[in-house]
């Protein structure tokens, strides 16, 4: 029969099962036929077959060990690993030398996901068949089983040292490399992913993953100009010869890259290209044009792309999470929770997945904001100012808004002090998901020496999103005139009717404009335009440039008690340089600085200069709390509500604490409520 050994030896096992069938015809009750017509069955794939062919063998032969050692692997083919892994302890109780069960039982352990074992069981097998090339292979993957279950709890030192263990038996072997590589992506080790991306490209077979992989890295580490660069040169090195796979995963970053850049022109017209080349497209096309969608904004588009990939692939890591995002960037909270835990119960801890819920998870958990601030100008006038704001969200759609502001103003000159307290407390509820409702409602104190009064306060808005990278809002707010002890005694009420518009565009172009009528009851009014058109020249940071224009008329004009002109023009150059505490990590400092310098004309006079100059300088201790200063400076006339505010100079500095009050939402574990 050594015609059959050698067709089992050499990985033939069609013709080996066909060899063992005819002898078998023959002599019927061979055990060695038998033996090995079960082995090439159950190698070609036909693991139950396997299984009966080798549990009649057992019947007959019940004390043999080599049947029980081969009905034991018969399991491990048919995955019946719990049952193999019992099996497999008998074996070793019977003969605890033996390589073929020792190995036999690692593997197993090894499936069952319990590695440490399994590599204990391993080494029991090395140390009697030193060097065995199969054993050693098996102890490969199951570094790398242990390595990824180090990784999914954040264990990155402990996984590290398990991949690099794999070296001294498979020096700079690939899929090591690989799961190397990734792990330090995981855990933003973005030079030393790089470095392993080079030492896997060094072998010209794995030019294309290392160039791809390089390419993500840049993309991690913000650099996506660097990122289409390597990915550029990904796809020019594809030739005829290159697998579909590989040509596949370079063209899939490459467009990537296009759409990490915001060219989207060459991105759609890829895209394109790939859903016209292929009539029923894959799942990875279906995910790239889903994820352009999202970077445009467009995410109901977006949204039934990955309902395809769903309805493919129910497990689909792409589908799930990207539908997670797709659905929060639409204001759909709920259902994007519910995304992401879908996520995880097919990817158990997947770093990603668990962050965008402890992301959703701060947004919706109550929290703390304290400021105080110290502003002064040229006109003697100070101002203290103390203010608590709180959020308390009930559910992802309904949250309780609270704050409360003591403010004192006095002026050294006229001997005028003034003492505010104002109250607020509303709600929030979102009406659609790109609909809300906001409404405060609350008092104002306000007590000096010539006047003490209560007056009520009310804030009322609807927030609303009509088009893709469009915002607006809709409001009416009631408050008073505070900016000086003067014009607390007067008791000037306000009535603001308020329009916000804002514009985004794909082209890094925005505009937002801004519109106050206000009408008060010293039966004055006004109204106020502004409007800005900026560039985003840098993304991270954030550094956008433009020009910002203003107006405003009262229609009586009373200069002795406040800034009343019938008509006022300012319009200046700004740029913008910010880093965002939202984008800042743990343990990290947050920034932002604003410079601006421009004209104003008040009424008919001359031309004025003006300047205006705004910092902040922040950090964050943790993702439940944060500290940052700020201060500003300007000559702007509308910064001030004062009399002769033409010639004045506005100068405040502040000091801001946040704290997230919980570790979780008040609707976690019942988020049902709506």
């Amino acid at each position: 029969m050594e015609e059959g050994f050698n067709y089992l030896e050499t990985g033939k096992y069609k013709e080996a099962e066909f060899f063992f069938k005819k002898v078998l015809k023959t002599f019927p009750k061979n055990k060695t036929a038998r033996l090995c017509y079960g082995r090439a069955v159950g190698l070609l794939g036909e693991s139950k077959k396997a299984v009966q062919l080798f549990t009649n063998l057992l019947q007959d032969y019940p004390s043999d060990f080599e049947v029980k050692l081969n009905y034991a692997e018969s399991l491990l083919w048919n995955t019946n690993f719990t049952k193999a892994k019992e099996y497999y302890k008998k074996l070793i109780k019977e003969n605890s030398t033996n390589f073929s069960a020792l190995l036999g039982y690692a593997n197993t352990l090894s499936n069952l996901k319990e590695f440490t074992n399994a590599l204990i069981y391993v080494d029991k097998a090395l140390t009697i068949l030193p060097g065995n090339q199969n054993a050693l292979v098996s102890k490969k993957y199951m570094r790398l089983g242990l390595a990824n279950e180090k990784v999914s709890n954040q264990k990155y030192d402990e996984a590290e040292r398990i991949l690099k263990e794999n070296f001294s038996s498979f020096k700079e072997d690939k899929e090591t490399l690989l799961n190397l590589a990734n792990l330090y992506l995981i855990s933003k080790q973005i030079d030393k992913a790089i470095k392993t991306y080079e030492v896997i490209g060094a072998n010209s077979e794995n030019k294309l993953t290392s160039l791809n992989g390089i390419s993500l890295a840049h993309h991690l580490n913000g650099d996506d100009k660097t990122a289409l660069s390597f990915s550029k040169k990904a796809l020019e090195s594809v030739t005829n010869t290159t697998s579909k796979t590989f040509k596949n995963q370079t063209t899939e970053r490459y467009i990537q890259a296009l759409i990490w850049n915001k060219k989207y022109a060459l991105a759609t017209a890829a895209i394109s290209k790939l859903f016209n080349d292929n009539k029923t497209p894959e799942n990875w096309m279906l995910s790239l044009r889903a994820t352009l969608h999202i970077y445009k904004s467009d995410f109901k588009k977006s949204l039934e792309d990955y309902n395809l990939i769903l309805k493919k692939d129910s497990a689909s890591f792409d589908g799930n999470l990207g539908k997670a995002n797709a659905l929060k960037a639409s204001g759909d909270f709920y259902n994007a929770y519910e995304s992401a835990e879908n996520t995880l119960a097919f990817y158990e801890n997947q770093k990603d997945a668990m962050n965008f819920i402890k992301e959703l998870d701060i947004s919706f958990t109550p929290f703390l904001e304290a400021k105080s601030s110290y502003s002064y100008d040229n006109g003697n006038n100070e101002a203290n100012v103390y203010n608590v704001n709180s959020e308390i969200p009930y559910s992802t759609k309904f949250k309780i808004l609270a704050s409360y502001q003591y403010r004192t103003t006095s002026n050294s000159v006229t001997n005028l002090k003034a003492v505010s307290n104002n109250l607020l407390v509303g709600a929030s509820y979102k009406l659609l998901n790109n609909l809300t409702l906001k409404g405060s409602l609350g008092i104002v104190s306000s007590d000096s020496e010539i006047n003490t009064y209560n007056q009520l306060l009310t804030d009322i808005s609807i927030q609303m999103k009509p088009f893709k990278l469009q915002n607006l809002k809709l409001g009416y707010k009631r408050d008073i005139q505070n900016f000086n002890a003067e014009l607390l005694d007067r008791e000037i009420v306000q009535n603001n009717l308020i329009l916000n518009y804002s514009l985004n565009t794909n082209f890094n172009v925005g505009l937002f404009t801004q519109y106050y009528y206000t009408f008060q009851s010293d039966e004055n009014t006004r109204n106020l335009l502004f409007t800005s058109l900026y560039y985003q020249i840098l993304e991270k940071p954030s550094l956008k440039g433009g020009v910002n224009y203003q107006n405003i008329s009262f229609k009586n004009q009373v200069p002795t008690i406040y800034f009343s002109p019938s008509k006022f023009n300012a319009v200046e150059l700004f740029i913008d340089l910010i880093k965002d505490e939202a984008v800042a990590k743990n343990k990290e400092w947050f920034y932002g600085l604003t410079a601006a310098t421009g004209f104003q004309f008040i009424e008919g006079g001359d031309q004025q200069s003006t300047y205006r100059v705004q910092a902040k300088l922040g950090y964050k201790f943790s993702e439940r709390s944060l500290i940052n200063i700020y201060g500003m400076q300007s000559n702007i006339a509308s910064a001030v509500a004062s009399a002769n505010a033409a010639s004045f100079t506005f100068t405040e500095l502040g000091l801001r604490f946040k704290w997230i009050l919980l570790r979780n939402p008040l609707f976690k574990k019942t988020r049902a409520i709506e």
